[in-house]
């Protein structure tokens, strides 16, 4: 039988429309599932919506709604969010289903026969946001130091969960098993709570106070404390404990949490599962906050980003890659737009989408758009096969390490090199010596393989753009997921397949900038394109100038990332380069330089011109190139400098 891989998110309170906090989670449970199918798992991947509680009465009433009304309504945006993102999971939960009532009732009457549930009578400060009681100790300038509000006094009788009973079986369990929390941070973080007596937890509310809840099963004045009822969908969307599905899937749950629930993830739900006589779960694995402007992204700071916005905007891929490549899982990370149009241009537009359309480009022009039968290989092969199957080893180390953002790191090196080896071998050079053609084809047919790998490896994270990448190979897109072992299987792409040059993978995101300006000295020998070479002048050079002249030309070194032709024109080809920062720059060389042969080459620029248009295409800097009357020879650094080192 197949290993299981069981993953879940936090199930999301229905106090608030989905958003980019709720997204990260859930999306890195979709790319796990979506891994452990290919390496051959059975998978389940489970979320939902928590819909009982103070918070979801308060949020209804200002909408002038019945609970029930309003958890419907909100409920349904977050199932309906989630294939907007190409995000799949196998079962969508809420705390209102019949079956999930039925398991949290068994499970309390249960516990409550055991004499681990109690009633008394207690007092503390409450706070609404969180839905629980803080000691002294644990508020920050008398608030609450998640939500930052002052909390106020609250006395009244309850039922409690002997919590502290199972304090030292926790500590110990922790102990023995290092990574049952991870981080270790968190780990570290929840032992230093156990440091500290542990306190029963009250599991009821009043119906005198709310009756929108759970009834408890042994008082029907009294329905389940939020958290009581919240934690056991991990085990009722199981079908627990009779279906065959919690048979097979439990305890090999892999949780998935935000920081700020880490203590009724870390201390509650294990002491809860113990008290019932139910194994643990596997891990508990805990990201942090995605901050706007230093600080956490949350409804109740009013700086909610809302993931429907952001796909509408920038597509399904460009929004998934840049939330798995940004965030360190266990540490904060920073949401911006500009952040993500950056990823979206850099790393999405200039080297994954240049270096698949100059492939297919280029087969479909030296080899009538057919994948070639590869000949002869030499080191610069095996170098590019040897990194290719370190990169596998390492996205399947990094993402059981929840390191994702590594393994998408690994995979942009393949994309870098492949890139190089583009540059160092020259297609369009081989292409126009007859004797070469052996060469053109292994070289062309090893970036085409290559690509059909780094679509295998990016399928979890990118399925849309890996579908994309694998059909216009010339490629069936396996479903639901392509599986590990092709991935390691080298020549998987047989040649006569058609390939499809198609549109751009990621199209660049432009971004109007302000770029100062400054007045050009006059001309020298030395022209800077796009203007149209003039003959050579039998005029000496000017000399004489004061040096102040040559001062005001800020020239720089610069990095071309892509490059294409503009359309309708013969010789302009429009090129983003880096020096620094991002630009375009179109110049008059395409009949000297192909784009392919552009790419990747350091050229000198003016950097302080004021933008200028051409057919169309705004112009923020100069290329400099030599001119002999017939020919433009682009002006180059001895070695490779630095983008933006500058010129003098």
């Amino acid at each position: 039988m197949n290993p299981v891989y069981y993953v879940t998110t936090p199930i999301y309170y229905v106090n608030a429309e989905p958003h980019i906090g709720h997204l990260y989670s859930t999306l890195v449970a979709d790319t796990l599932n979506r891994f452990y199918q290919s390496l051959g798992y059975a998978t389940r991947f489970q979320t939902g919506t928590d819909e009982h509680g103070e918070k979801v009465v308060q949020a209804a009433q200002k909408e002038g709604k019945d609970a029930k009304a309003y958890a419907d309504r909100v409920s349904r945006l977050f199932r309906e969010a989630w294939p907007e993102l190409n995000i799949r999971p196998d079962r969508f939960i809420r705390t209102t289903d019949e079956a999930h009532i039925r398991v949290v009732t068994q499970i309390l009457q249960r516990v409550y026969d055991s004499g681990d549930i109690y009633f008394s009578e207690y007092g503390g400060h409450y706070c609404v946001g969180c839905e629980r009681f803080y000691v002294d100790r644990e508020l920050v300038d008398g608030c609450c130091p998640d939500h930052k509000q002052e909390l106020h006094y609250v006395k009244e009788a309850n039922y409690f969960f002997r919590m502290s009973a199972y304090q030292d079986w926790l500590i110990g369990y922790i102990r023995e098993n290092s990574d049952f929390i991870r981080p270790e941070r968190y780990r570290n973080e929840v032992l230093s709570f156990l440091s500290e007596p542990l306190e029963d937890l009250c599991i009821s509310r009043p119906k005198s106070r709310l009756t929108w809840g759970i009834t408890l099963p042994f008082d029907d004045r009294y329905v389940t404390y939020v958290w009581f009822d919240a934690l056991i969908n991990y085990l009722s969307g199981l079908g627990y404990p009779d279906d065959a599905l919690y048979s097979r899937f439990w305890p090999a749950a892999e949780h998935i949490i935000a920081k700020d629930i880490l203590k009724p993830h870390g201390i509650y739900w294990p002491t809860m599962l113990k008290a019932a006589g139910i194994e643990p779960y596997r891990h508990l694995n805990v990201h942090g906050y995605w901050n706007l402007e230093q600080s956490k992204i949350s409804k109740s700071l009013g700086n909610v980003i809302r993931p429907r916005d952001l796909k509408d905007k920038y597509g399904v891929d460009a929004v998934r890659y840049f939330f798995l490549r940004e965030m360190v899982f266990g540490l904060d990370a920073h949401f911006s737009e500009e952040g993500l149009i950056q990823r979206i241009n850099a790393d999405l537009a200039n080297n994954l989408g240049n270096c698949f359309s100059r492939t297919l480009t280029m087969i479909a022009r030296y080899s009538g758009g057919l994948v070639p039968v590869p000949g002869e290989t030499g080191a610069e092969e095996e170098a590019l096969k040897d990194l290719l199957a370190r990169c596998a080893r390492e996205v399947r180390q990094e993402v059981q390490k929840f390191a994702l953002h590594k393994a998408l790191m690994s995979l942009w090196e393949v994309i870098d090199g492949a890139n190089k080896y583009i540059d160092a071998q020259a297609p369009w050079t081989l292409a126009k010596d007859p004797g070469k053609a052996d060469r053109l084809q292994t070289v062309l047919y090893f970036l085409a393989e290559t690509l059909r790998q780094v679509a295998l490896l990016l399928a979890p994270f990118l399925p849309q753009t890996a579908e994309q990448m694998l059909t216009r190979l010339g490629l069936q897109y396996d479903a639901p997921v392509p599986q590990w072992d092709r991935v390691l299987d080298w020549g998987g792409l047989p040649p006569g397949s058609p390939v499809e040059v198609g549109p751009a993978l990621f199209p660049r995101i432009e971004v109007k900038k302000e770029v100062p300006a400054a007045t050009p000295p006059p001309k020298k020998q030395v022209e800077a394109a796009p203007q149209a070479p003039a003959a050579p002048s039998p005029v000496p050079p000017q000399t004489g100038l004061p040096i102040e002249a040559f001062q005001q030309w800020d020239l720089r070194v610069a990095r071309v990332l892509s490059a294409e032709r503009v359309p309708k024109s013969k010789k302009l080809i429009r090129m983003e380069i880096d020096l620094g920062e991002q630009r375009t720059l179109v110049a008059g060389i395409g009949q000297d330089y192909s784009p392919e042969e552009m790419v990747g080459k350091h050229i000198v620029v003016v950097a302080n011109l004021q933008p200028t248009k051409l057919m169309g295409v705004e112009s923020q800097a100069m290329l400099l190139a030599a001119n002999d009357g017939e020919h433009l020879k682009i002006v180059v650094p001895e070695g490779e400098m630095p983008p933006g080192a500058k010129v003098k």
